[in-house]
């Protein structure tokens, strides 16, 4: 059974090593553990925000201290309009984490990202429309730039590790994410191809959103595992197809995890765009104004900045 671990509050926040590396990994679609880790221990969470979607997996692996969350839980039970995406950012800020690497599986809008590609995404396009999208709300509003929403350095360090470790990937491109769960119409898949997107996927957003809310520097990793409906020889995207493709993309995610947690190692260095301070210039309510059950609940995601 998971050990429970108590919400932590302001005064251990203040005290985290922001020079020390912890590694946040967010599972997708088969991937719902890290069998290399050292030490490993699934421990409970507990989030103002409501229930994660599962225990955290706690553990090193060569030195850096590394957090992993299964997105749908372990035996894939919440959709993806069911995932509590806030209480998941937050259970990994309250964790310790300092970055985090996100494994999604997608569709393929593009001929040449084949089943078994690796893309390292570097846009979103938002198409959800059932899901609480921020932290912040009546009371206590902020707004957070997401011009360029993934960390750069961390999408370079997957790129390198995935070559490292001989699996087939590609630099950049566009992650439209739908609301789900089925998949799209063929309409709307030759629209989205029409955008210039390359995958299609149903969970980075909110998630990437609020990362960055929590000032966490965020990478996804796109494991593609059908050319989604447009296809002239893959005509239908099916769950038998799909879950195929995911047992080999699986074993690839670890392997990546593992070769980019060793590229990365457990020092490390402020993300170029400034991500670690991006609320300093986000917060717009007035303090006599403030929702203070709202700001109870940041203490994790924005205590930096309220403790000031």
């Amino acid at each position: 059974m998971p050990h429970p671990v108590p919400v932590l509050k302001g005064a251990i926040f203040k005290g985290f090593d922001m020079a020390k590396r912890v590694l946040g990994i967010i599972g997708g679609s088969g991937v719902y553990d890290i069998a290399a880790l050292e030490n490993a221990s699934w421990k409970t969470v507990k989030s103002p925000w409501g229930a994660p979607s599962d225990a955290l997996l706690f553990g090193t692996y060569q030195g850096l201290d590394m957090v992993f969350l299964p997105r749908h839980g372990r035996g894939h039970v919440q959709t993806p309009s069911t995932i509590n995406y806030r209480a998941n950012i937050d259970a990994l800020k309250r964790a310790g984490v300092t970055d985090v690497i996100s494994i999604s599986a997608c569709g393929s809008l593009k001929e040449e990202l084949s089943p078994g590609t690796f893309v390292m995404v570097d846009q979103f396009i938002d198409r959800t429309f059932a899901r609480e999208k921020s932290f912040f709300g009546a009371g206590f509003v902020g707004h957070v730039p997401m011009a360029h929403p993934v960390c750069a350095r961390l999408s370079a360090e997957l790129v390198e590790a995935a070559r490292e470790a001989g699996i087939r990937h590609t630099k950049g491109g566009t992650y439209i994410c739908i609301e789900g769960p089925q998949f799209s119409t063929l309409a709307e898949s030759e629209l989205y191809r029409s955008w210039g997107c390359a995958v299609i996927g149903m969970t980075a957003m909110p998630e990437a959103k609020l990362a960055r809310e929590a000032e966490l520097p965020y990478a996804t990793v796109a494991m593609v595992t059908d050319y989604d409906c447009w296809h002239p020889d893959h005509e239908h995207v099916t769950v038998d197809a799909v879950v195929k493709v995911i047992h080999a993309n699986a074993e690839n995610a670890r392997k990546l995890v593992c070769a980019a947690a060793t590229r990365l190692g457990p020092q490390r260095t402020d993300s170029p765009l400034g991500i670690e301070r991006v609320l300093d210039m986000a917060l717009m309510t007035a303090p006599d104004k403030q929702d203070r059950t709202l700001v109870a609940k940041l203490d994790a995601v924005a205590g930096r900045v309220l403790r000031k």
